[in-house]
């Protein structure tokens, strides 16, 4: 899980270089999601990076009634992540990731809980990493990095140390 990460890492580098300019003009996260998608391709040969991708061949992704992301479907909890790498036609989900900006003043509880269950084994769809990283200005803010359903503390310090190692992580 390290070398994602690291090449996750490497992919949010080259974004920050690339991408001053939706920096300087404000733009929204979905703007700044779609170009870290377009960079993280680049470090994921053989994947798939799509954003806001909610199927599985024919499947749509959803949670079990209960969750707490919410969402208006009556069949079940449709969910929508923002990146993902992975392999279309397969269950075969590697990397899923939730992009904020820093002025997002919206509780950061709802990207941690769908992380949660993004990555949660026990759904047929599960992703084996989740990534949340708040974008500021020049750097990652703040970054998580989720395994098997949970916040995992070890991979995200070590996640939050790669970023700084490169000078992106304002810790």
């Amino acid at each position: 899980m390290q070398a994602e990460l690291h090449k996750l890492v490497g992919a949010i580098r080259e974004f920050y270089a690339r991408e001053v300019h939706l920096f300087e003009k404000d733009l929204g996260e979905r703007t700044l999601t779609h170009r870290l998608a377009a960079q993280i391709e680049k470090h994921f040969p053989g994947w798939e990076v799509d954003c806001d991708y909610d199927r599985l061949g024919e499947r749509t992704l959803r949670l079990p009634h209960g969750t707490v992301v919410s969402t208006d479907d009556h069949f079940g909890k449709s969910i929508y992540p923002d990146i993902v790498v992975h392999q279309r036609e397969i269950p075969n989900n590697l990397l899923t990731i939730e992009v904020r900006k820093a002025n997002n003043h919206q509780p950061l509880a709802h990207d941690q809980h769908k992380l949660q269950a993004l990555t949660d084994p026990h759904l047929w769809f599960a992703y084996r990493i989740g990534v949340l990283v708040t974008l500021g200005k020049q750097q990652v803010t703040s970054s998580e990095v989720y395994v098997g359903g949970a916040l995992d503390m070890s991979l995200s310090g070590f996640f939050a140390q790669q970023l700084k190692d490169v000078g992106l992580e304002a810790r």
